[in-house]
């Protein structure tokens, strides 16, 4: 969780299903638990009803009008209300929260008070990675981020793997990313995507294991069969001489 206590006209950035904490407070401790604040997206046509606080009534507790987009994941500090602290959480963080928010006291005098934030919510998937082991070689997918990425394949000593980019491209605002490389021993491999704007890194590990020599497998089970083929001659041979020896003896 990303929690901020700024000033007006801050800007935060946040990962995608984090919760995100924006600041709404007086810089002096001013009980505003009878007050007015509202909390408003600005969206392309019409600004997005995001929290209502009134006098103890909020969303969801005595008054409507919550916009679909943040029904159930918007809440406020009810016991931080007598320190001047109006700020909301809102939970899991989607890509379409991105935007200008704002938090205003209508009925404050002399004037409004208005604070705003902005805030941006980026997207980090997981790589997907797997071993084409026709080429021999090592495949990292990065399937749609918002902030532009950059992908590597590090070794199990954390060295960088010299790779090829297959793919490169922005769609729809999120960025595309397919790498190769070759693996030059068996090892434990990771994909790493780091997205600087965001100070956010994740990665996939997949393991190079050495192919089994089929050649030895082979000849070591014809040993194994020759050898049980030896023992069963020997046990009839002993067999047979043991009943010659009976008959003599009879």
């Amino acid at each position: 969780m990303y929690c901020f206590s700024g000033s007006p006209d801050t800007n935060i950035t946040v990962q995608e299903d984090d919760d995100v904490i924006l600041p709404c407070l007086f810089v002096s401790s001013v009980n505003i638990e009878s007050m007015k604040f509202d909390w408003k997206k600005k969206g392309t046509l019409l600004q997005k009803e995001v929290f209502l606080y009134d006098n103890g009534s909020y969303y969801n507790n005595g008054l409507h009008g919550q916009d679909e987009q943040f029904k159930g994941r918007v809440s406020h500090f009810s016991k931080e209300l007598r320190n001047g602290n109006a700020s909301i959480r809102i939970n899991k963080t989607r890509l379409e929260d991105s935007g200008l928010y704002t938090c205003i006291f209508p009925d404050l005098q002399p004037e409004r008070k208005i604070f705003r934030i902005e805030l941006v919510v980026g997207a980090s998937p997981k790589p997907y990675v797997t071993i084409l082991k026709n080429k021999g070689q090592l495949q990292c997918e990065v399937p749609g981020a918002y902030f532009e990425p950059t992908v590597q394949w590090w070794d199990s000593d954390n060295k960088t793997l010299p790779s090829k980019t297959l793919k490169d491209q922005k769609e729809n605002g999120l960025f595309y990313v397919i790498i190769q490389s070759t693996s030059p021993k068996p090892d434990c491999y990771r994909c790493v995507t780091t997205q600087m704007d965001i100070w956010h890194r994740i990665s996939s590990e997949i393991c190079v294991h050495e192919e089994p020599n089929t050649g030895w497998t082979f000849v070591a089970g014809v040993a194994v069969g020759v050898a049980g083929v030896v023992v069963v001659v020997v046990l009839v041979r002993c067999y047979i001489k043991k009943k010659e020896v009976s008959l003599i003896y009879l």
